[in-house]
C-alpha cells in the first residue's frame, strides 16, 4: 500500500510533501552558514540535495517527516516544518525557516498545524522537541506552543540538550 503525504494549509501557509520542488529551498538553506549552523550546515550544494532526498525518503522508511512550507499568496517556499528522527535520536517535531521568513510567525503557524496532525489525525500520545542551549529562537517558539521542560539529555552526538514535550495545538 502506498503512503499518501497530507498537504496541511493554514492562513498562510500550504506545507507540502518534499520533493524535487524544493531543490532551490534547500540549496539557499543548508549552504547559508549563518542560516543552516543550528542544523549541521553549512553544506555543499551536493549535501544539501543529499538532505532533500533523506527528507523525502523518511516518509516512506518511517510514516512521518516534514513538509515543505508554501507561503500564499506569493507562492513561495521559506522553509519545512514537521517530524524528524535520526537513528538512534529521539522524534522531535523540527523546523528552519530562510532567514527572509523568520519573525513572521510562520514557524508558529507550521508548528501548530504539524502538531494538530500529530495529536489529532495521527492519534499521537506524545510530540518532543529539542534543540541546542545556543538557539534561543527556537526555544522560544517551543515556550510559545505551550513546551514543557522535561529533562535534560545527552544525545548521539555528543551534545546534552534540554527537552521538552509539546501540548496539542488549541482548537
Amino acid at each position: 500500500m502506498a503512503l499518501t503525504i497530507p498537504t496541511l494549509t493554514t492562513t498562510r501557509l500550504r506545507l507540502e510533501p518534499p520533493g524535487p520542488q524544493a531543490a532551490a529551498l534547500y540549496q539557499a538553506f543548508y549552504t547559508d552558514a549563518a542560516a543552516s549552523a543550528a542544523y549541521g550546515g553549512p553544506l555543499t550544494a551536493e549535501a544539501a540535495a543529499a538532505r532533500l532526498g533523506i527528507d523525502t525518503d523518511a516518509w516512506h522508511r518511517q510514516g512521518f517527516g516534514v513538509w515543505v512550507l508554501r507561503r500564499w499568496p506569493q507562492d513561495e517556499l521559506v522553509g519545512v516544518c514537521g517530524f524528524w528522527q535520526g537513528q538512534g535520536w529521539p522524534r522531535e517535531l523540527t523546523w528552519w525557516l530562510l532567514p527572509a521568513a523568520r519573525g513572521q510567525g510562520l514557524a508558529l503557524e507550521a508548528s501548530q498545524a504539524v502538531l494538530a496532525q500529530a495529536y489529532r489525525v495521527w492519534q499521537w500520545a506524545e510530540v518532543g522537541t529539542y534543540m541546542n542551549d545556543a538557539n534561543a529562537a527556537a526555544r522560544a517558539l517551543v515556550l510559545r506552543l505551550g513546551g514543557v521542560p522535561t529533562g535534560r539529555q545527552r544525545f548521539p552526538d555528543g551534545l546534552a540538550r534540554d527537552t521538552f514535550r509539546l501540548p496539542p495545538p488549541p482548537l
